[in-house]
């Protein structure tokens, strides 16, 4: 709390009279996070693309929202599990409602005959995986740009879901 005081330029003491505790302060980033991934989600879903395409827009919208704040990123993919009830509950709902948008799209990709998958959770949360180490080595000053980043990891993580044509 004291770091946080320091960085708002206030007294420790005074953070309280904004904020009643560090378990508010974990709730508003783990919700606003979740939000925000939402939004992107949101944003990019397009039901008439091919399932490459969506999942392509996906883990992009994914990328954009990890890189915009890292430390953001840290804290909602990493101390998540210290919220109490029912915040807790809450959280790993929205969770799952989220990773299915991803297994939904995994679904099509195997109806449409473009991915070849056996296990459909097990691909979601490869993807998910590749994606959220992401916060712990992307330095907005470095060679990468999130575009780049997300087409990059787009071109690698779907090339073990095509299905082989050979």
């Amino acid at each position: 709390m004291r770091d946080l005081a320091n960085a708002l330029g206030i007294e420790a003491a005074s953070i309280y009279s904004h904020i009643r505790s560090k378990e508010e302060i974990l709730q508003r980033v783990c919700f606003r996070m979740a939000d925000e991934f939402f939004g992107a989600i949101e944003a990019v879903k397009d039901e008439n693309a091919s399932a490459t395409e969506q999942l392509k827009r996906a883990i992009s919208a994914h990328v954009q929202v990890l890189t915009r704040n890292t430390e953001a990123s840290a804290v909602f993919l990493q101390e998540w599990r210290h919220l109490s009830e029912p915040h807790h509950t809450e959280f790993l709902a929205l969770r799952d409602r989220y990773e299915n948008y991803f297994r939904e799209i995994i679904r099509l990709g195997i109806a449409s005959g473009e991915f070849q998958v056996p296990d459909e959770k097990f691909a979601v949360l490869t993807i998910l995986s590749g994606l959220n180490w992401i916060h712990t080595w992307y330095k907005p000053e470095g060679k990468m740009k999130p575009a780049e980043i997300a087409e990059n990891l787009s071109a690698m993580l779907l090339s073990g879901l095509k299905k082989n044509l050979n």
